[in-house]
């Protein structure tokens, strides 16, 4: 497995200690994250706006997408080594533990293909999951 600076370089992003942490945050977890997941992991060390800003060029880069998740925030996980600043590789399932809160991407399930009627274009497509994981199955 790669390290977060290894990760910077091939997405082309800085070296700077607060993009570190944060992909390390995201390298140490196998669930999205929300923005005040990694604020909580990584303490008063950095301000909002600092992990805000980390968190778009992240996704900007092709490192981190959007995961829907049903309560109307925003959580992120880490992309697959497929997507890059010109497209994202993301279409997945993510299935959410209704017992632990847990959101994870289900990366070698695609999302079932989408038949609009005419007219319609299909621009993005979230698929979202619900039940107990595997680790609250225990």
């Amino acid at each position: 497995m790669k390290n977060a600076v290894s990760i910077l370089k091939d997405h082309q992003l800085r070296n700077t200690e607060a993009r570190v942490d944060v992909l390390n945050t995201f390298l140490g977890q196998h669930h999205a994250l929300s923005h005040s997941d990694v604020e909580k992991t990584l303490g008063e060390q950095y301000d909002r706006v600092t992990i805000y800003r980390t968190l778009t060029s992240f996704m900007e880069k092709g490192l981190l997408h959007k995961v829907p998740v049903d309560d109307g925030s925003t959580r992120y996980a880490l992309c697959n080594d497929h997507c890059d600043d010109h497209q994202h590789e993301d279409n997945h399932i993510h299935f959410k533990c209704t017992s632990c809160g847990n959101t994870e991407c289900l990366d070698e399930l695609p999302i079932p293909q989408v038949k609009l009627p005419n007219g319609y274009t299909l621009t993005e497509t979230n698929f979202l999951v619900q039940g107990v994981c595997g680790k609250c199955n225990g």
